[in-house]
């Protein structure tokens, strides 16, 4: 069981990855090293509301992370084929990685117990990482509520240079 307290902490090296990702075939942390900032959201499952609300609002917003050398990376349990349809239909122009065996999500502290209708069941938790040029967490967004998320995240990469 994960828990919060597996989250990794701002200055400490983000844990790495190489996962399927569309429309990239593969993606590792390790090659944006010394070139790009990462930003890493987590997100529960494409074509859902809240989901589609913030990957679109990461959409709207995706300039101001390119000018600010940062690449956006959602990831999600979903299939590199449904990645494919989500970004296809919302014209997301970035990267998504299919963590279908929720390794990178546990490794984030991301993979937790959730409830609906009062079923328990292991899911996403909403959740955003910042890594800096050199891999390290910059900051971190735990629990994310979607309204003005992208706008908080856009402020603090400013501070980030």
């Amino acid at each position: 069981m994960v828990t919060e307290s597996n989250v990794p902490e701002v200055g400490k090296r983000a844990p790495a990855f190489n996962l399927p990702a569309y429309p990239e075939g593969k993606v590792r942390l390790s090659q944006y090293k010394g070139e790009k900032n990462v930003l890493l959201y987590f997100y529960p499952k494409d074509n859902t509301p809240g989901c589609t609300t913030e990957s679109c609002d990461f959409r709207d917003q995706s300039s101001t992370f390119e000018r600010n050398d940062t690449v956006i990376l959602g990831v999600s349990p979903d299939s590199v084929a449904s990645h494919e349809k989500f970004a296809t239909k919302f014209e997301l122009p970035f990267i998504l990685l299919a963590d279908e065996n929720h390794e990178i999500a546990e490794k984030y502290g991301v993979w937790v117990e959730k409830m609906n209708y009062g079923k328990k069941y292991m899911g996403i938790q909403r959740s955003t990482f910042l890594i800096n040029k050199e891999g390290k967490i910059a900051a971190v967004w735990p629990k994310v509520k979607v309204k003005g998320h992208v706008a908080e995240v856009a402020e603090a990469l400013k501070e980030l240079d």
